[in-house]
């Protein structure tokens, strides 16, 4: 039995693209393993605290050493990082803004991404001091653009800094099995919308399968 966590991080509530296709993504992947466990996190709806002075000194502070503030400011970013550890697949609504993430899940990866819980740091080891902690999970990506063209070498490559921002950070700590699936031209016109969506149905239906 797997557990899943299921993250969604648009504000658009029900006319968010990204979450009808993590909600089409998790409702098919319960049909095919219905044994399996399902978290849901909301980041769009409840958002998560950005960090602050008190949460760094927490956070770079050995826990022993903590004072009840230090506790405090730390206790959500814990609670995070408990649930995260805690499952095997992670299915992520991801739309672009600006080119790359919203600032509601840039906050959640600011939370989750700590030395001593999620990366170690070992600095005898000069040439490679930065130790993934988050090794064997599967991360399933659905993003939503409101144009297309965004991949290498076509007419907005250059300035997507979504999914090389994705692959980069959880690399870092570990996690390297990441397939994304794209829901693109949103605001283009809508028959090019339709056979995206289309596309990411068929292309969900086969990882589910798989």
């Amino acid at each position: 039995m797997a557990h899943i966590l299921h993250i969604d991080s648009s504000p658009r509530g029900e006319r968010s693209r990204s979450r009808r296709m993590t909600r089409e993504f998790v409702e098919q992947w319960k049909q095919t393993h219905p044994d399996d466990m399902v978290t849901y996190r909301d980041l769009g709806r409840h958002p998560v605290p950005h960090l602050d002075e008190p949460w760094i000194a927490a956070a770079f502070t050995p826990p022993e050493q903590h004072t009840p503030e230090m506790q405090a400011a730390i206790r959500v970013s814990d609670q995070l990082v408990d649930e995260f550890l805690a499952a095997d697949i992670y299915v992520i609504g991801l739309p672009m803004y600006n080119f790359s993430v919203p600032t509601m899940f840039k906050g959640y990866i600011d939370q989750i991404v700590r030395m001593g819980r999620t990366v170690a740091y070992e600095p005898e080891d000069v040439e490679n001091p930065y130790k993934p902690l988050v090794l064997g999970k599967k991360m399933f990506v659905i993003t939503a653009r409101w144009d297309s063209g965004f991949g290498p070498g076509e007419r907005y490559g250059s300035m997507n800094h979504q999914d090389p921002y994705i692959v980069s950070v959880f690399g870092f700590i570990g996690i390297t099995d990441i397939t994304f699936v794209h829901v693109e031209n949103d605001q283009v016109d809508s028959e090019s919308l339709a056979r995206s969506i289309a596309a990411a149905r068929t292309k969900i239906a086969q990882l589910v399968s798989a």
